[in-house]
């Protein structure tokens, strides 16, 4: 509807996932390696987790561009509380088989088949399973069983795990000990910060065909990042609403009043408890009411503390997951280092195999 207004050759914030518009901030970055190392690796599970919008569909989805048809072939399912014999069906589907009615062996039989039958063409095997916090305890085992599949040494399908923040806590459990040994790599993808939340907005625009109409004042980034939390869908969503009111008052210049107006008719229309906080006008925000101390006692504010809090959570803990695996790092470079030296000149078979031995 403004798209013509403004010149634009698309629509810049389609709440769709379109691996086309795909930006990668720090976070989207390194789950993006992750999927790539998955890949190149040939087996065993990866993990992405993150909040509901934060771009894990659309990050998937640019990988399945990336690979190559004639080596890998890859299937998608969309996990809503499947059981372990839906799930298996699931796969069969995903992958083109008939999936004849018959029992959990025949199933079984006609999957390894065609596992088998990609060998002789030089293919393997990819099974991304979306939603996967949703699969039930027995869906999560038959997938565990399938990854069991192997001609000699070689893994004949490999799994991509995403999910929300509860598929973590579901990989946690006792039961699921000989999955999380076959996990190579697992991360969580956080909210993103201010700057990047601009760099994001500025590049869906660009990619449709901005030419800096409508401008976009300084003022309105930092309110479009507090309302949403830094995550995209969220932005999406309230810049969609921001450009189109835009347009209803021919307007070609914005500004945080103008965000702030955005997001009191998206919290009208969805209710006082929408995902966006409350942005007060420009001129009725204060330097000083930014501090904790006046911030208590003001619903608006306190409110809007209490919904950024589970971002702050996510992204610390997103970064404390990078601390750590980055420590894991160096330290299998020092040890690599000592083993290398040790050995000289004895050949390297010591050389350690980063995903743990097939049990």
């Amino acid at each position: 509807m403004y798209e013509s207004f403004y010149g634009l050759s698309a629509s810049p914030f389609q709440l769709n996932p379109d691996p086309s518009f795909l930006f990668e901030s720090k976070g989207h970055r390194r789950a993006h390696a992750y999927l790539q190392y998955g890949v190149y690796q040939a087996e065993g599970f990866i993990v992405v987790t993150g909040e509901v919008g934060a771009g894990k569909t659309t990050l998937v989805r640019a990988l399945l561009r990336e690979l190559e048809a004639e080596k890998v072939v890859a299937a998608q399912i969309v996990s809503t509380q499947l059981d372990a014999n839906d799930l298996l069906r699931s796969v069969a589907l995903a992958f083109g088989l008939p999936a004849k009615a018959g029992g959990k062996a025949e199933l079984i039989g006609e999957i390894e088949a065609f596992l088998l039958s990609l060998v002789p063409q030089g293919r393997r095997a990819l099974l991304v399973v979306d939603e996967a916090q949703n699969l039930s305890l027995t869906a999560m085992e038959e997938l565990r069983m399938l990854s069991n599949f192997q001609l000699e040494q070689r893994a004949l399908l490999q799994s991509f795990l995403v999910g929300q923040p509860q598929l973590r806590d579901l990989m946690r459990g006792n039961s699921m000990q000989q999955l999380r040994q076959r996990i190579i790599a697992s991360y969580h993808l956080g909210p993103m910060e201010e700057p990047e939340t601009r760099a994001y907005i500025e590049h869906r625009l660009r990619h449709a065909g901005w030419k800096q109409d409508p401008q976009l004042d300084d003022s309105v980034f930092a309110p479009i990042h507090a309302a949403t939390g830094g995550i995209p869908r969220r932005i999406n969503a309230l810049c969609n609403r921001l450009l189109l009111g835009a347009y209803l008052s021919e307007k070609h210049e914005l500004t945080g009043d103008d965000v702030a107006e955005a997001v009191a008719e998206l919290q009208q229309e969805l209710g006082a408890e929408s995902f966006l906080v409350d942005i007060p006008p420009a001129d009725a925000r204060e330097p000083e009411a930014r501090t904790p101390e006046l911030r208590q006692g003001v619903d608006t504010d306190r409110r809007q503390g209490e919904l950024s809090r589970p971002f702050l959570v996510s992204s610390i803990t997103a970064r404390l997951d990078r601390i750590e695996r980055m420590l894991a790092t160096v330290l299998d470079a020092v040890r690599g280092r000592g083993a290398s030296e040790a050995a000289k000149p004895a050949t390297p078979q010591g050389q350690r195999r980063i995903g743990g031995s097939r049990r």
